[in-house]
């Protein structure tokens, strides 16, 4: 017990060395949220070309596109920081010389995985409510903010999915060297098949398995928190469709993690870059 507790507590610093990081590339923090807005100014212009009678509609009305598509950027920007991010991390531990140190130090594989993405997984959900807050002020956007605390629950469902995705890519980024390439290819074609910008509705039928994606089921139920004021009601049906996929993703990204690492430790190729 007393091994596992002292394991856990190393998570602290992680969190640590990457905040302080962080903080020593300040104009990176307003960067983040310019683009953002940015991104959200172009579909504000898109949105007054779309009805929104073509949308759907929550708790029987409809909601208008900047309230549709912010949602979406919010989950998909998840996925995309806690993807991609995890791979820079890696990648960095590779250019800096540490990685050889981290996996051969008496911190167990599954630490120095979880450590390395806790900082992230802390930060984005703060980064995804100062998000709705500032599209609220500067939109008008209508959310029902007793939502914000079931949707936050949601997010930890998926966290296992984005974790698995994360540590694939990382994987790739220990074997290839520039995986950073194949994570964003990735993120980018589960976004466009989440129904994150348009409704999964408007595609063929013979696209509808799409809405078996993570995502989209993730999306789905923030939206009903967050756009119909669903509330708790949605997370048992979230949970059971949710927890198999993140089991399976986190399931596969550990073994191919563990194997990118023992293949680089056995031709010694681990702290190459």
């Amino acid at each position: 017990m007393t091994a596992a507790v002292a394991e856990i507590a190393k998570l602290g610093a992680f969190v640590r060395r990457d905040f302080r990081m962080a903080l020593s590339y300040r104009l990176a923090f307003v960067t983040d949220f310019t683009g953002l807005l940015f991104q959200l100014v172009t579909f504000y212009f898109v949105g007054r070309l779309v009805s929104s009678n073509s949308l759907p509609s929550y708790a029987g009305q409809h909601v208008s596109y900047v309230e549709f598509v912010t949602t979406g950027i919010a989950v998909t920007s998840f996925l995309q920081v806690g993807v991609v991010r995890l791979v820079t991390a890696m990648r960095t531990e590779q250019l800096m010389g540490t990685i050889e140190v981290l996996m051969i130090s008496p911190t167990s594989a599954t630490i120095v995985q979880l450590g390395s993405a806790m900082y992230e997984a802390l930060y984005v959900p703060l980064r995804i409510g100062i998000f709705l807050i500032l599209v609220h002020l500067v939109f008008g956007a209508d959310f029902y903010w007793t939502g914000m605390l079931p949707g936050f629950v949601l997010l930890v469902f998926f966290v296992g999915i984005v974790w698995g995705l994360g540590l694939m890519s990382a994987a790739g980024t220990l074997t290839f060297r520039r995986g950073g390439t194949v994570a964003g290819i990735g993120v980018t074609i589960f976004t466009l098949s989440s129904g994150a910008f348009f409704p999964l509705s408007l595609l063929p039928s013979w696209l509808a398995f799409l809405r078996y994606n993570p995502i989209a089921i993730t999306l789905e139920g923030e939206r009903e928190c967050l756009l119909g004021g669903a509330g708790w009601s949605v997370l048992l049906d979230a949970f059971v469709k949710l927890t198999p996929m993140a089991a399976v993703f986190l399931a596969a990204g550990l073994y191919v993690f563990r194997l990118a690492v023992a293949r680089e430790q056995r031709r010694g190729t681990l702290g190459l870059y």
